[in-house]
């Protein structure tokens, strides 16, 4: 250990061989320890240095000229008689470690350093310089001479005393330092690059001017194309000015910047929309008429109402009464799937003679897609509307908005709210689409929106629509489509001829009745494919002759089991079980509500069935109702003691709610704690009070259908339903009896058997 005088450093690092001047007195000391310091942190290794001359500079102060010999670890400290602060020290010289390692170490610091030297444009000298230096430790130690390193990355390699170590981390240090100035030389070519195309590009294209117009070829430059274009677009006043203010600025930047391509753009859009482009549209309601049969059967309802619109068109148009922009049509079709929503658009386009858009609204959540988004976005596109009247290249289409109940929102916007300017005849004369920016007149196009069910459709929205529901299909006009438009169409899918094969008006409500049960004809579609790809496959085959004549045997054989039954007489032949009729999202359907009884040590009621909160209410009200009124109806009130009452509904993975269920819960826990079961000929709907009135419901004629095309002959309804009976189609009320009522005591006299059961044989 050697005593030398500590000599601090404010955040400088002196390395071994370098040689120094520093303000400082070191009186007769000829050597000291120079110890890197920051922010008043003293280094633990510092550079013992030997003091080659003193100087005295001008005012008295003393400098010294000092010259690093090797490293020194810094122990103990102490203050000498002078009061200067001394330290022990450890000097530690370089050890010479010749070897392979030590060998490849330095050939790989000197390659990379000589590589950076030819970044920075060295003229040699300092490659000289690292190539005399025979020591290892030495060559590690040339990084503090680098103005690129940090005082924290000097100070490590100083305090690295071992040198393959501080050999191996000045070669990372250095290749770092390679790989930033590589990168920095990268980018700096490829700016100078591309500063030399553009600039290249830009004399080129000024030259090819130059050159067109000494050929005379200058007459079909762009700006003068698009000024063309918008003379020619019809464009109303205010678009125009709007076309040739962007057309201005185009004109004076020129091509070569970026905005230039979105001026482009924007403008190219602006000249899609069909502006003064109309269909020649054919005010004939007869024709119409006969269009709209020709293509569809049923759908009386949108067939009327199209008939009046063209109607009052056609008066207006003759007698010269001036066209009302806020007389648009929109009509919005709601109903179970595979009704014909989608197709009638399409019929309606063609009985006007107009252009036919669909646009599928069914999952968009972003309200640019109705809108467009703002130019300010890179990438911008206007929104679905301006994109129909491009593909429609008129003004005047039929838009069909399919499913427009299942549009969605998140934090893009509210899709639906943005339909509720479309939609609305008052005002969609004056929509404003966000890319375009200008108005757009909506008032002449015919929109059709479709839904399967209202509830989802926002309340404001709905407001905006003249609604049309479908209550879907009789069996009997499942037959005429059948035999008009989905056999015809199969058949001719199928590659077979009109007279190669053939089926019976009998055979088609037996695939109706007993192969689908749906308020639609899709699956009957499904149906008829099957079993006319059977038919193509014997005639192509060989195995059958044309023509052919579709027989029960062939019906079963293509497809197979019979997949529904009249089985309520089944379900109801028991005490505790009656039929109800819900309304779902795909037509009306038949329910058949179990009830039972558990003796038990406690009272209580089960339900299960996966039941929505309004039908919980409804089976806890029925319950009620039974029980205050056990003495009328014949019930030994101790079958309410200690007795837990389960009531299910059958096919449990579907949810279920909604009051409309009251009263046939109701009339099942009556016919259980009587024994009287419920006629199978009976179905029954309608909403129960605590007094045992009967509430209305809604979806008559859909529930009607279903009790139709499951056999049942009498359909229990509340009174104040008695004008809903006028919807249910004239050949189903023939069929059926319809049995308004008011109180439960009507339904339990309509619903149950007159035999009545012993109630005791419950217990």
């Amino acid at each position: 250990m050697t005593s030398l005088l500590l000599v601090p450093l404010e955040d400088v690092v002196v390395f071994p061989n370098m040689t120094v001047t520093l303000p400082v007195d070191v009186g007769d000391e000829e050597r000291v320890l120079l110890v890197p310091v920051h922010e008043g942190e003293y280094a633990k290794v510092g550079t013992v240095a030997e003091v080659t001359d003193t100087v005295r500079l001008p005012g008295g102060g003393r400098a010294a000229q000092l010259t690093g010999l090797h490293r020194g670890i810094a122990g103990a400290a102490h203050t000498d008689a002078s009061g200067r602060l001394r330290v022990e020290v450890e000097e530690r010289p370089d050890e010479e470690l010749p070897g392979i390692k030590t060998r490849e170490l330095e050939r790989e610091y000197r390659a990379v350093a000589e590589e950076i030297l030819e970044l920075r444009g060295d003229d040699g000298r300092v490659a000289a310089f690292l190539r005399a230096i025979v020591e290892p430790g030495t060559l590690a130690d040339t990084v503090g001479y680098s103005p690129d390193f940090s005082f924290a990355q000097k100070a490590k390699v100083l305090e690295t005393v071992d040198v393959v170590e501080r050999l191996q981390l000045a070669v990372e240090m250095q290749r770092e330092r390679l790989a930033e100035m590589q990168v920095r030389k990268r980018i700096r070519d490829d700016v100078e690059e591309g500063a030399a195309k553009q600039q290249r590009d830009y004399i080129l294209r000024k030259q090819m001017e130059s050159i067109r117009k000494e050929l005379g070829e200058d007459d079909g430059s762009a700006a003068d194309d698009y000024r063309a274009k918008i003379e020619e677009s019809g464009m109303p006043d205010a678009v125009r000015e709007q076309a040739e203010r962007e057309l201005s600025r185009l004109e004076r930047m020129g091509d070569q910047t970026g905005e230039s391509s979105m001026i482009r753009t924007y403008l190219d859009w602006l000249l899609a929309v069909p502006w003064a482009k109309r269909s020649e549209e054919r005010l004939d309601p007869a024709h119409a008429r006969e269009v709209l049969d020709t293509d569809h059967a049923g759908l009386e309802d949108v067939k009327d109402r199209v008939v009046e619109y063209l109607a009052v068109r056609k008066l207006r148009e003759e007698r010269g009464i001036k066209e009302d922009k806020r007389s648009g049509a929109i009509l919005t079709l709601i109903g179970p799937p595979g009704t014909g929503k989608t197709s009638i658009g399409e019929s309606i386009a063609s009985a006007l003679n107009r252009e036919f858009v669909r646009m599928s609204l069914g999952g968009i959540r972003d309200e640019a897609e109705i809108r467009g988004h703002r130019r300010t976005y890179i990438g911008a596109l206007p929104g679905r509307l301006v994109r129909a009247l491009r593909d429609a290249g008129t003004m005047n289409p039929v838009i069909l908005l399919d499913e427009v109940d299942k549009v969605g929102a998140d934090w893009r916007g509210d899709p639906s709210a943005a339909l509720l300017e479309v939609l609305d005849p008052a005002q969609n004369h004056s929509f404003r689409d966000h890319y375009l920016d200008v108005e757009l007149d909506l008032s002449e196009v015919i929109f059709i929106a479709t839904a399967n069910v209202a509830d989802t459709i926002p309340g404001p929205l709905l407001d905006r629509m003249e609604v049309i529901r479908f209550d879907g299909y009789t069996v009997d006009e499942k037959v005429a489509i059948a035999r008009g438009y989905l056999w015809p169409r199969q058949r001719e899918r199928n590659g077979l001829l009109e007279d190669e094969v053939e089926i019976s008006d009998e055979l088609l409500e037996l695939i109706v009745s007993q192969y689908t049960r749906e308020a639609g004809v899709r699956q009957l579609e499904r149906e008829l494919g099957t079993l006319l790809r059977k038919t193509a496959t014997g005639i192509a085959s060989g195995r059958t002759e044309a023509p052919v004549t579709v027989d029960e045997p062939a019906v079963r054989d293509a497809l197979k089991r019979q997949r529904f039954f009249q089985e309520a007489a089944e379900r109801t032949a028991v005490p505790g079980v009656a039929t109800g009729l819900a309304v779902t999202g795909t037509g009306g359907d038949v329910l058949f509500i179990e009830a039972t009884r558990m003796p038990s040590g406690s009272e209580g009621l089960v339900l299960t069935g996966q039941l929505g909160d309004v039908m919980k209410e409804s089976a806890q009200i029925a319950l009620s109702y039974v029980r205050s009124h056990a003495a009328e109806l014949g019930i030994d009130e101790s079958l309410f003691e200690n007795a837990t009452f389960h009531v299910h509904v059958p096919a449990g993975a579907i949810p279920k709610d909604g009051p409309s269920a009251g009263i046939t819960m109701t009339t099942a826990l009556a016919s259980l704690l009587t024994g009287r079961p419920v006629k199978h000929t009976v179905g029954m709907t309608g909403e129960v009070t605590l007094q045992g009135r009967v509430l209305p419901i809604g979806g008559l004629k859909q529930k009607a259908l279903a009790a139709h095309a499951a056999g049942l002959t009498d359909v229990i309804v509340p009174e104040r339903n008695r004008a809903d009976l006028d919807d249910v189609p004239a050949d189903v009320r023939e069929e059926m009896a319809f049995h308004p009522v008011m109180s439960l005591g009507e339904v339990l006299e309509l619903a149950l058997e007159p035999n009545p059961a012993q109630s005791h044989a419950l217990s």
